[in-house]
């Protein structure tokens, strides 16, 4: 810092700062743009590769060293099973596949569990992670991100004598994996951010912030903290009486 007619100026950095700073520039545009291009290229091979083993002759194709040609054809396969499993026929081998399923003791645990999730979080009538809310974990005075993923029901909403919901919070940097709460509604905050704009909250670590689009507005789940109560105010002086 140098002085110059009683004001600060700031020292410019050297050359090397400003490459510094034009290398940190560059990688902040380019990471995500690379990380993005390898992820999905690594998907597609994965679901390439998969397709050409289920299907026979995959590889006899001309067009089977095509990327994405493994997608489109799963694609296509998965439209045409659902087709079928809307008709009649496709609903009784259904039926039947479930029937020998069930009967497999491992295999009917991981059967029924799975279709029961995907069910749930396909349906379109389904809040499943439709929401985003705060909860305090582990304890209180902490905050953690949760998703509802819906109202309490069963045993344990029989057990409680509250409104309940099933809250799941996930884990940083990887959301997969979480824990499941059983809340009560009116302890936990609702949100306007996106599940989206949360997810990221949670895999950056708290790095990037979604904008608060609702700032200065007053929201219904909105909660403040409570302030310690203040000494008692001194009562007030008699007032003088008036002298004839």
């Amino acid at each position: 810092m140098t002085e110059e007619a009683g004001q600060t100026v700031p020292k410019r950095g050297g050359f090397f700062a400003r490459l510094r700073s034009w290398f940190f520039t560059g990688l902040l545009v380019t990471a995500p743009v690379l990380l993005t291009v390898y992820i999905t290229w690594s998907a597609i091979q994965l679901i390439d590769s998969q397709v050409a083993g289920l299907v026979p002759g995959f590889n006899d194709l001309q067009f089977a060293n095509v990327p994405g040609v493994g997608l489109v054809i799963g694609v296509v396969l998965i439209t045409v099973i659902g087709a079928i499993a809307a008709g009649f026929l496709g609903r009784w081998i259904i039926r039947l596949g479930e029937s020998l399923l069930n009967r497999m003791p491992v295999v009917r645990t991981i059967y029924g569990a799975t279709k029961q999730i995907l069910e749930t979080v396909i349906s379109t009538q389904s809040d499943a992670f439709r929401e985003v809310i705060l909860v305090e974990y582990p304890r209180r005075g902490l905050w953690v991100i949760g998703f509802v993923t819906g109202g309490t029901k069963g045993e344990v909403a029989r057990r409680i004598d509250h409104d309940m919901v099933n809250v799941f919070v996930p884990t940083t940097p990887n959301p997969t994996s979480g824990f499941l709460l059983f809340c009560p509604r009116e302890d936990v905050i609702f949100l306007d951010m996106s599940v989206e704009d949360a997810v990221k909250l949670v895999v950056s670590g708290g790095i990037v912030t979604p904008p608060d689009t609702t700032a200065g507005k007053s929201t219904p789940h909105s909660v403040t903290a409570k302030k310690p109560a203040g000494k008692r105010a001194a009562k007030a002086k008699p007032a003088a009486k008036k002298t004839s």
